[in-house]
């Protein structure tokens, strides 16, 4: 973080009036409204790290505020253990229980995992009032009168909400250096487009499981000191979908997958429904929650990316117009760039890619029958069939999306070695990157996040993904479009973005699907002329094409497929001459005409 831009300034003086305004009031009231605030502001950005950032809907989330609380309320009570210690031991249980949850719950889908989460807190909450002998029951427990802050224990409000403010600052810098680190970049890969992240290399189930771990641990200190600020907890509260619920509220209300979303939302929200339990209390218990209501429905028909997402960006334009604001350093790298010739290697020509005998069954359709590729060092190898002839089942199995029944793919790494990768994250890590035959790039991100997840995978520094980023630009004529989102990209753009994205991860071999299919010709020659300064800069191209102009033109070898076999391989001239490959494509009648 800059800490002269205007960016900070103005952000450390709206976060200080967290502290000011109701220091200012004088009104204890006010004070314990902005204890709250922080408290339930810094468990909304816990779960939105997991929420919003890697799109796992989980609604159980308040277990690891309950275990927190309890944990450090138990230690205190039976071993005179200080909070501020006994919280920690929470937090290494609630991050045994998230991976314990998390890992098999991982593999469901949609509403689904969002059902477990709600499963697994249920199922805790229960053994907490049933395990009275440790837990209180369902009485709960209240910790003994210590005063004093080694015991979170105090008579002046106005050091809780110092304490509460915090574990705020906390939350907030976490989701920052996550929103702006590779773990932050990958968690947006994942939830936008997980195939095509796995494709950069990036392994989505550990990712996730960073993130949940993370958020646990946050969650669980946090709920440890807000069970000693209330100095009472039982298992209703403690374990309550309702906590789990709201927090997560705040994080769409403010903005999911955002830094200050989740604290936008909870000021927003949280004043007004205090206010309104007060108000409307004698209207029946919990008539409150009308206030939530409302306002989640109001903002998700009106702001569907949340507060900050609709209006952060303006907000973001106009502290930048502000003296000592950023400038457009993108600017800078939209002149021209020399890109070099790669060096003649002196293992050119020699085997990169080999699949022997790749066998691969549907039920009862023998998908790819003993098929075999071979792809040299510095070529250009086109595949091309007829439509439904196995060509993408093949290209599939080429980089790991499938797994053949029988046969072998293996891949000559940079130090001469060979590798038999068997999914597609080790494909991507043995240097083999590939395009998808439906473009698949992460729409909510900019050409140049697009591009920067693949550079993440040879580094963690963000500056020099950057610097990858824009070098992968200029090879592939996306410099001018670095900051436009990727769904407003065409066609074209889109399929460049693809082989960006691919060749960021600086692959040995791109594996391309179709990147000419529906482009105009002024795009296919554009495409054309990118794929080649791709061989020329050192990566071998295996391709599959429809446009037999551009297969003529592009590929030094042909391999035909044809009803998932193999039908003939050889230069181009010779293979599209050959009467076995014209009566594949046109029929019987034309392979003598």
């Amino acid at each position: 973080m800059n800490l002269t831009h205007p960016r900070f300034y103005v952000t450390a003086i709206l976060l200080s009036m967290l502290v000011i305004v109701p220091l200012l009031s004088g009104s204890q009231f006010v004070v314990h409204i902005f204890v709250l605030l922080c408290l339930f502001a810094a468990l909304s950005s816990a779960w939105n790290i997991v929420g919003g950032f890697a799109g796992q809907l989980s609604l159980g989330h308040a277990v690891f505020y309950g275990i927190g609380a309890y944990t450090s309320m138990l230690l205190l009570i039976r071993y005179g253990i200080s909070p501020w210690i006994g919280m920690f031991f929470g937090a290494a249980i609630s991050i045994a229980v998230a991976v314990i949850i998390s890992y098999p719950c991982f593999r469901l889908r949609g509403p689904f995992f969002a059902l477990a989460t709600i499963a697994v807190l249920e199922v805790i909450r229960l053994l907490a009032i049933n395990q009275s002998g440790i837990t209180g029951g369902a009485a709960g427990i209240a910790p003994p009168f210590k005063i004093g802050v080694a015991w979170m224990m105090v008579r002046e409000n106005w050091i809780y909400l110092l304490i509460a403010f915090g574990f705020l600052l906390l939350t907030l810098w976490v989701s920052w250096a996550i929103k702006n680190s590779r773990l932050g970049f990958y968690l947006v890969a994942v939830r936008e487009r997980e195939d095509a992240a796995l494709a950069v290399g990036v392994n989505a189930t550990k990712v996730k499981l960073q993130a949940v771990i993370i958020s646990a641990f946050l969650t669980s200190i946090v709920g440890s000191f807000h069970g000693m600020y209330l100095t009472f907890i039982d298992p209703a509260s403690a374990f309550s979908l309702e906590l789990s619920i709201q927090i997560a509220m705040f994080s769409l209300i403010g903005g999911l997958g955002t830094v200050f979303g989740p604290l936008v939302g909870t000021v927003l929200v949280l004043p007004i429904a205090e206010l309104a339990r007060g108000w409307l209390s004698d209207y029946g218990n919990g008539f409150h929650g009308l206030v939530y209501g409302v306002v989640l429905v109001v903002v998700v028909l009106t702001m569907p990316s949340g507060i900050v997402g609709r209006f952060g960006p303006s907000f973001a334009r106009w502290v930048d117009r502000l003296p000592g604001g950023r400038r457009d350093d993108d600017q800078a790298a939209q002149g021209e760039v020399e890109l070099p010739k790669a060096p003649v290697s002196p293992t050119a020509g020699q085997p990169i890619l080999v699949a022997n005998d790749l066998n691969l069954y549907f039920g009862g359709l023998h998908a790819t029958n003993n098929v075999s590729i071979e792809l040299k060092e510095g070529e250009i190898l086109g595949v091309i069939g007829p439509n439904g002839a196995g060509k993408t089942t093949v290209f599939n199995q080429l980089s790991g999306f499938l797994r053949p029944a029988s046969g072998t793919i293996k891949v000559r790494t940079a130090d001469g070695s060979w590798v038999e990768p068997t999914n597609p994250v080790q494909f991507a890590h043995a240097g083999i990157g590939r395009t998808f035959q439906i473009a698949q790039p992460f729409a909510e991100m900019t050409v140049l996040e697009n591009i920067m997840i693949g550079a993440f995978m040879t580094t963690s520094d963000a500056s020099q993904a950057k610097a990858r980023a824009r070098e992968v630009a200029q090879l592939t004529d996306l410099t001018p479009m670095l900051q436009t989102h990727a769904k407003n990209l065409t066609v074209g753009g889109m399929k460049r973005l693809e082989m960006a994205r691919a060749l960021a991860t600086n692959p040995r071999v791109l594996l391309l699907d179709e990147v000419l299919a529906g482009l105009n010709p002024a795009d296919v020659s554009k495409a054309i002329a990118t794929i080649r300064r791709i061989r020329d800069a050192g990566v071998s191209v295996l391709m599959i094409e429809h446009i037999m102009q551009a297969v003529m033109q592009l590929s030094d070898r042909v391999v035909v497929i044809n009803t998932g076999s193999v039908l003939t391989a050889g230069l181009p001239k010779e293979v599209v001459n050959d009467s076995r490959v014209i009566e594949a494509y046109l029929g019987k009648e034309y392979s003598h005409a």
